[in-house]
This record gives structure tokens, sequence and C-alpha cells, in this order.
């Protein structure tokens, strides 16, 4: 049964619960609500909730669950030699789950019977040519083992995902037919109820901590590999970035660091002033209407995918640099120094345009939080405006705003898109900004392209990175959230 037949399925019987258990209520009570302990929905959402919430946590576990448990019996059965000639293991498993799906594929489309399904047991040009009429490629003829595991893997899935749709629906019953048992006028309904919500709420507050330390054992047991094959010393205190997968490559962080640092310094630059002095109009300066219109048409710029701003760096501002800077002769500066659209500066000053709303919304919270005694006490001791924004109203705004720097240097930090369309591909110490550089970001997703071996440093160093990022954004974090909450407390 597909997945979301069954799913509906469990929601509809938690529907029928929500009636049956209402109306159940009612009945003990004589017809009358006031003779029962609460409010009839809570009778009927009891008995939704405990045919609906175990059933779906089930099924949620076992789809989790299901395929690595499979796909970790099935692999013992490649054996070494396939694995040696399939690169790794990882590849070889793609291609028994491509088959495996194929030969679904063509049972349910009728050009295969389960019983000719599994009666193939050799390698031959026919399978390929029946996968393919289908639509599904297969980029050489299936060899036997992996058609054996295909098998397996199908077998195993199919009969997984019966006994799932049987443990589930179960349990979906079997929980209406408890809740719907125990309804009568003096069950504690609301109590029952409150509880069983207060610890789905717990559960949701918790997926966020349980997710985050997730990522970071997972991307902390990969760089723990990647030190195992690859000396810690040349990571943290090399100077030459050069991946070559075939070995003795030089994989410092250093140069990436710095072009990271540099993109991320030119983008605060652009967006910090643009940014403030948009917030101090806008909360200081301007009328209603034109707040009410300026402040939503200014963070429309938040709400702008990172991709269009690195189309934009592109086709748009690096070509307009190469006009300035770039050309020769033909160079409004008539000289070159800029020998294609992909530069430091370029990343940075659209990077900053990115954050120019996100400097300009946490200032202005910022701004307005000030207390209005303040600037009344300024202007009543003669102080003008313009005084007293810069003397009284900035000074004490001051530690938050510092602190939504630091957020917009923690988000520039870890952008992607914008650095690989817009500054280039070469890990090197610069101070140059009309150069080519590259950031951490951008080498993440290089080395975890393509066909890559998972055991090899050259991939494995996207993990070391990752945790490099994750460290530093999460340091600036902190410390941009502990100023907020200390100037916060100042005024409340």
């Amino acid at each position: 049964m597909p997945v979301l037949w069954l799913f509906l399925i469990i929601v509809a019987l938690s529907a029928i619960g929500f009636v049956v258990g209402r109306a159940r209520a009612y009945q003990s009570a004589g017809g009358d609500a006031r003779n029962l302990h609460s409010l009839p929905g809570y009778y009927g959402y009891n008995v939704a909730l405990t045919a609906l919430v175990p059933a779906l946590a089930v099924l949620a576990v076992w789809l989790l669950a299901q395929p690595m448990l499979i796909e970790n019996s099935v692999s013992e059965m490649i054996p070494d030699e396939i694995i040696a000639e399939g690169s790794n293991r990882s590849l070889v498993m793609s291609d028994v789950r491509r088959v495996a799906n194929g030969l679904d594929l063509a049972v349910s489309s009728g050009a295969m019977t389960n019983d000719e399904v599994n009666a193939l047991t050799t390698d031959t040009s026919d399978i390929r040519a029946t996968l393919g009429s289908i639509g599904v490629a297969l980029g050489s003829d299936v060899s036997p083992e992996v058609l054996a595991a295909a098998q397996s893997y199908r077998s195993k899935s199919s009969t997984g995902t019966l006994v799932m749709t049987v443990v589930v629906l179960l349990l979906a019953i079997g929980g209406l037919a408890l809740a719907y048992t125990r309804t009568h006028k003096d069950f504690r309904a609301r109590n029952v109820v409150e509880r069983g919500v207060l610890g789905l709420l717990i559960i949701a507050a918790s997926l966020a901590i349980l997710t985050t330390i997730g990522i970071v054992l997972s991307m902390l047991f990969e760089t723990m590999n990647f030190f195992r094959l690859h000396p810690w010393t040349d990571f943290f205190f090399g100077g030459t970035w050069s991946p070559n997968f075939r070995g003795d490559s030089d994989l410092s962080i250093l140069p990436l660091l710095w072009g990271t640092l540099y993109i991320s310094f030119i983008a605060l630059l652009v967006a910090v002033p643009i940014g403030l002095f948009a917030a101090i109009y806008l909360s200081e300066y301007a009328s209603n209407a034109v707040r009410s219109i300026a402040k939503p048409l200014l963070e429309i710029l938040a709400g702008i995918p990172t991709i269009v701003y690195g189309l934009f760096a592109l086709l748009t501002v690096g070509p307009m640099l190469v006009n300035v800077f770039g050309r020769g002769d033909q160079g409004l500066l008539g000289v070159e120094w800029m020998s294609g659209a992909t530069s430091v500066l370029t990343a940075g000053v659209v990077m900053g345009i990115m954050l120019i709303p996100f400097v300009s919304s946490l200032s202005d919270d910022i701004i307005n939080s000030v207390p209005q005694a303040m600037r009344d006490g300024s202007l009543g001791l003669g102080a003008t405006k313009s005084e007293t924004v810069r003397q009284v109203i900035m000074p004490a705004a001051l530690p938050g705003i510092v602190g939504a720097i630091l957020l917009a240097a923690s988000r520039a930090i870890g952008e992607t898109m914008i650095v690989v369309m817009g500054a280039g591909a070469i890990a090197k110490f610069s101070l140059n900004p009309l150069e080519s550089m590259t950031t951490i970001t951008t080498r993440i997703v290089s080395q975890l392209t393509g066909d890559t071996d998972f055991a090899s440093p050259e991939t494995l160093v996207a993990f070391a990175l990752g945790l490099t990022l994750f460290v530093l954004t999460l340091g600036l974090n902190i410390l941009a959230l502990y100023i907020v909450r200390k100037y916060r407390e100042q005024y409340e």
C-alpha cells in the first residue's frame, strides 16, 4: 500500500474516532453535557489523538529505519571484487537501487511479472533493454551480483512495507478502540488531552535541538575520519589549497578562510552604512505614511532568492566593474586591473545589497526600543533632532546595533550561491579586491559534487570545512545574541 494511502487511512480513522468518542461521551452523560467532566470535544480529541499519534510515530520511524536496515543487509551480498571494480560500495548500491526501482516499475507497468522478475538469474542485455523500454536508463549490462542484490532489495522492501502497513493499521485501530472503551462521563479527557498535547509540544521543541546535535555529530565523525587520513597541522596551518584526488593534496583552510572573511568584510562595508542610515531615517525622520511604504519595499530584498543575486552579480555587477576597471584603453579608467567579471568586489557588493534589509530591520527594531523618555529629555534640554539622534539615541542603541552587525556577518560568512557565481574559484591570499577568490562554502559544494570517493581526504575535507564554518558562525551568533540581550535588559 502506498504511504500516502496509509496516511490518509490513519487520518480518516482519527476523524472517525473524534466523532464516535464525542458521541459516546454524550451517551454516557444521558445527552446532557453538564454531566461531563470535560467539554465534549475533549473526549473526541482523546480518541482521535490516541489513534493518530502512535500510528504516525511508528510510520515515521519505520520509513526512516527500513531503507537503512535493508541497504546494510543487501550491501553484504556485494562481493569485494565488484566493489573494487565499481570504485566504492556506495556507487554499486546506487546501481542496486536503480535496478530494483526499475524492476518495480516494470512490474507495475505490465512489462514483466513478479515471477519473471524473480526468475532473472543471468547477465544479459535483455534486462537492460526491458528496463530501458520503460524509461530506466542503465550505464552498462546488469551483472549477476547486482541483479541478485536488486532482487533481494526489492523483496525485502516489499515485505517491510507490508509489515509496516499491518503494524501501523493495527496501532491506529487498537488506539481508537482502547480510547473509545475508556470514554465515559467521568473520564478526565481534558487532563489527558492537555498532557498529550504538552508532550507533542515538548517533542517539537526538542527536534530543533536534536537536529543540531545530529548535524554536529555527523560532521564531527567525518572530520575525525579526515584527520586520520590528512594531518591537522596542514589543514589549520598550511598555506595552499590544492586538491587533486590522486593523493599528495594540499588541503589548508587558511586561503579559503581569507577569501571568506575578505568577501564578508566588503559586504559589510556596503550593507552596514546603507542599512544603518535607512534604519535611522525610517525610525526617526520618516512619517508614518512614508514608513509604511518604504519599509516593506526595503524588506522585499530579503525575499529574493540568493541564486537571483548570484545571476545579478554574474550578469550585471561583474560586467559593470569590468567596464570600469578592465578592458585596458576601452575601460573608463584606461587601465586593466580586472580581467574577468568574477572577483571579490563583485561578490562583496552583491552580498552587501542582500544584507541591507537584514541590517536595516534589526537596527530599526533596536532604535525603536530606545525609550521615548530619552528623546523627550534631550529635546527638552534644547538639543536638535540630529543632535538627539547622534548623541543620545545612537549611543544607547549601539550595543544592539553591534549585535545586528555580527548577525549579518555570520549570514555573509555562510552565503554560497552569490560567491559561487560572483567570486570565482581560486583559493589564494591577496589584498586585491578585483581578483577572483573562493570561500569555504564554495569549496564544500565543489568537493561534494560529482562521483567522488567518500573515503578520500579530498572529499572528507568538506566536513572539516563545514565544521570549522559552523563553529565560526556559531561563535558570532552567540556573541551577537549576548550583546542584543544585554542591551535589551537595560530598558526592560
